[in-house]
């Protein structure tokens, strides 16, 4: 078996990606009240973070999609966890998710909130923002817009309010039973 350590102390061996969970972090009453899926998804946010030297904290992008695939949940979960690291101040989501002219879609880009922005002061921290949660007091979650907001192929749209959701096309045994 062949002994895979680095000649460089400190350093990681070619191939290896790993990262740290804080103690401290986890024993937060913020971590303890999110759900199990967001404590599995933070590991995989902490993963896209280049590290202090080439540090992209603020610009870190990972889909529902490429989350639900890592984690092997559905995209439903996958988005759920993301909701609740945002309501819980783990994540701060600085750009929201786009379609590209080309038609590439972006997703949106996140800080996480424990880490060190780029282009601040050496000594200063992130802004752990999961340390002023309270019970009943959740940050607010960054909403997306629909992308098709007047409705497939010109139909009109209502919007569902109570469930804070795009607008969503009329059905067509409702307006028949309208008419």
């Amino acid at each position: 078996m062949s002994d895979r350590r680095c000649s460089v102390k400190g350093r990681q061996p070619p191939g290896e990606h790993w990262t740290k969970l804080i103690r401290h972090t986890m024993e937060e009453p913020a971590w303890r009240d999110l759900s199990s899926a967001a404590q599995a998804a933070y590991p995989w946010f902490k993963l896209e973070w280049r590290g202090p030297d080439a540090n992209n904290n603020g610009k870190i992008r990972l889909s529902v999609r490429q989350l639900g695939e890592r984690m092997g949940v559905r995209r439903d979960t996958a988005a759920e966890a993301i909701r609740d690291l945002q309501r819980k101040g783990f994540l701060y989501q600085t750009e929201a998710g786009r379609l590209g002219v080309d038609g590439e879609g972006k997703s949106p880009t996140y800080e996480i909130t424990e880490l060190k922005m780029p282009g601040t002061e050496k000594e200063k921290d992130g802004r752990k923002l999961y340390r002023q949660w309270r019970l009943g007091h959740d940050f607010p979650v960054a909403r997306s817009n629909a992308n098709n907001p007047m409705g497939t192929n010109g139909a009109r749209t209502k919007p569902r309010h109570e469930n804070r959701d795009g607008p969503v096309t009329e059905s067509g045994t409702k307006r028949a039973a309208l008419s």
